[in-house]
């Protein structure tokens, strides 16, 4: 059994069920933040679940105590204000008060870094983003750039369009650009579970994707 608690945001989500399977196989205790853990279904002693909600940083506060790393795959609730700078401030503000340093947290192609280089197809996608979904789109650069004063140990991890497949391909890191149209869900939770004992992209954002084969 592994030694680290992680605090997963996102847990019950598209991509997060692959997460949490994934650290489970790996041994880790886990804390999910569930805001209807009446629909919660997995039956595991290593999972302690906690009710509430990402915007309630009392909720967070909870979910990040004695935990060791903060994992985050949230997706934006349909219907609901944007929530992806709300939730940043209350992890930072849950993270700083309970001394824990090491953050890790998905995103989209459309977060735009100092360092880009994007290619004409992920810039057309960043347009599309903005012209079609400004608010979450604009809430989530603002994320990234709470991130950026913030002094944790962040990891904002860039992605295409997520494939909820058990399948695996082979996956490629940039810093600058998004070589790829895809990632598979089991990879995108691989990635994020080695980048707990790797410091190569602390305070880094970087996009994460499949190569074609």
């Amino acid at each position: 059994m592994n030694t680290y608690k992680i605090a997963v945001i996102g847990g019950t989500g598209k991509s997060g069920q692959y997460l949490v399977k994934n650290l489970l196989e790996k041994g880790y205790s886990l804390k999910l933040l569930v805001r209807h853990p009446e629909n919660f279904t997995i039956q595991n002693s290593l999972i302690e679940v906690v009710k509430g909600d990402v915007r309630y940083e009392a909720a967070v506060r909870s979910l990040i105590e004695g935990t060791d790393i903060v994992m985050s795959t949230l997706g934006q609730p349909k219907g609901e204000k944007s929530i992806f700078s709300d939730a940043a401030k209350n992890i930072i503000g849950a993270m700083n008060h309970h001394g824990i340093s090491r953050y890790m947290v998905t995103t989209g192609l459309s977060v735009n870094t100092l360092f880009d280089q994007k290619n004409e197809r992920v810039k057309m996608a960043t347009d599309w983003m903005y012209q079609n979904y400004p608010e979450t789109t604009a809430d989530k650069q603002k994320e990234y750039e709470i991130l950026m004063e913030s002094n944790l140990d962040w990891t904002l991890v860039r992605l295409p369009l997520i494939h909820l497949t058990e399948e695996s391909f082979k996956t490629e890191t940039s810093l600058t650009d998004c070589q790829g149209e895809n990632i598979s869900a089991s990879d995108l939770a691989e990635f994020l579970a080695s980048q707990i004992e790797n410091s190569e992209y602390i305070r880094k954002s970087p996009f994460l994707y499949n190569l074609k084969e």
